[in-house]
């Protein structure tokens, strides 16, 4: 793949998929659930595809609405397409088969001009982030740093200003 001396391949800006080098930069093809070693994995994911935690990561969904991913399903069509398809994925994600599907690209506006690219999965591969979400995000959660406030729960990036201003007036 050619490249602009000083340019980083993997996050150009002209188009390329961001992991377009694949295994030759490291990056393995193969995902984290096809290695069977572990028990606590298996264990995770039934975790995960609980009942419970599958209804409540149902409801977080719906309330969220969304556009739809590239496959067109929109928020409202989920369930029914659960009851026929929901064995078929829960097995694909158990045996470690399971693979979401590309996002769907939006550029929206931004608001002091341009745009940026936005990514929309589908709603069936939103249902999922979210269950696993719930699963190991208090697993994680005890672990990061007091000082840490992206993307964490009751954490805002006013917070994190706040905190830094706070910073600069004690010196």
């Amino acid at each position: 793949m050619p490249t602009i001396e000083g340019e980083n391949p993997l996050t150009s800006a002209e188009g390329r998929e961001r992991n377009s080098r694949g295994t030759e930069a490291g990056v393995s093809k193969s995902t984290a659930s096809q290695d069977k070693s572990d028990p606590r994995e298996k264990q995770l994911m039934e975790e995960v595809l609980t009942k419970e935690n599958m209804t409540k990561a149902m409801k977080r969904v719906e309330q969220n609405q969304g556009a739809a991913g590239i496959d067109d399903m929109t928020v409202g069509e989920l369930k029914n397409y659960l009851k026929k398809e929901w064995p078929r994925i829960r097995g694909e994600l158990l045996e470690g088969r399971y693979k979401p599907k590309p996002v769907r690209r939006v550029m929206i506006p931004k608001a002091g001009g341009g745009e940026r690219a936005l990514g929309i999965p589908t709603v069936v591969d939103r249902l999922i982030q979210q269950a696993v979400h719930q699963v190991i995000s208090p697993v994680f959660e005890k672990d990061f740093s007091k000082s840490s406030y992206g993307y964490r729960p009751k954490r805002s990036a006013q917070q994190a200003v706040e905190q830094a201003r706070m910073y600069v007036s004690e010196g």
